[in-house]
């Protein structure tokens, strides 16, 4: 663990566990770091993974103002300090638009993108959903606000699993150490934004999602752009839909989302060393 002051003033933690390829993970909103929780420990046999509070979140702080874009700029500068880049880098759910965001405007500090769980332009449901969970964060805190978004997160089997209250208390103490303002900010961020011009820019990338994702679908309604859409604009994709699964995919199917990263990550250094 540690932190790393940036050129304004504002300082990001990290958690940096592993050996191998440096892989850093981009938190959705409301979680911090331990968004990763179940996830990290399937790859730290493989990987050197980062895993952060984005300034706002946890210990980190923003000397500026919150949202996508500053995420970005905070991650890249983060990046050339702390490694030197590029590295592969994964975002979920906020933290897929953050590393799309992060692609676009810094290409030299990243390898690929691994994006799971998102849409690059909310459709009018999401927004819907989002209303929701703000005012619940805003009136009783966090720890309401990971209820709220537990119900549309997780697919229905998951509430079956012997582990689903354990899963869950994670959920809520991950989402309830965090700032109800950073939470609002980044929704608001992410409802105001349309990355769907970016998709053909992007660098090789794994689109991961759940087939059961009522927060951010694969196939969203007209008014959004997701997964069905990315798949084909984005120049070298590839696409994993994972069955039985919400939008919540880092906790509720880690160990598969591990398998999937590691081959196509492996894919690449494979095409690495025949070149």
């Amino acid at each position: 663990m540690g932190t790393l002051e940036l050129s304004d003033g504002s300082v990001i933690w990290y958690q940096r566990r592993g050996t191998g390829p440096t892989i850093l993970d981009i938190h959705g909103s409301g979680f911090g770091y331990r968004n990763f929780a179940m996830l990290t420990p399937h790859l730290v046999d493989s990987f050197d993974v980062i895993d952060v509070d984005l300034p706002g979140y946890g210990e980190s702080v923003a000397k500026g103002p919150l949202g996508v874009a500053e995420w970005a700029d905070y991650l890249a500068e983060f990046i050339e300090r702390l490694d030197g880049g590029p590295v592969h880098v994964h975002g979920t759910s906020m933290g897929a638009l953050v590393a799309t965001t992060l692609a676009a405007r810094h290409p030299e500090v990243l390898k690929d993108l691994i994006l799971s769980c998102c849409l690059f332009r909310y459709d009018n449901a999401a927004r819907h959903m989002r209303q929701t969970w703000k005012r619940g964060a805003v009136d009783s805190g966090m720890v309401q606000a990971a209820d709220l978004t537990a119900a549309a997160g997780f697919s229905r089997s998951f509430y079956d699993r012997p582990d689903a209250t354990e899963i869950l208390d994670r959920l809520r103490t991950a989402m309830g150490s965090n700032d109800p303002a950073a939470f609002v900010a980044g929704t608001e961020s992410l409802e105001a934004m349309d990355l769907s011009g970016l998709l053909p820019r992007l660098p090789r990338t794994l689109l991961l999602g759940g087939d059961e994702d009522q927060m951010t679908p694969p196939a969203p309604a007209g008014s959004g752009v997701g997964f069905d859409t990315a798949v084909n604009a984005i120049p070298d994709a590839e696409l994993h839909i994972l069955e039985s699964c919400g939008h919540y995919l880092v906790l509720e199917r880690p160990e598969r989302a591990a398998e999937i990263i590691k081959r196509f990550v492996r894919h690449r250094r494979r095409q690495a060393d025949l070149s």
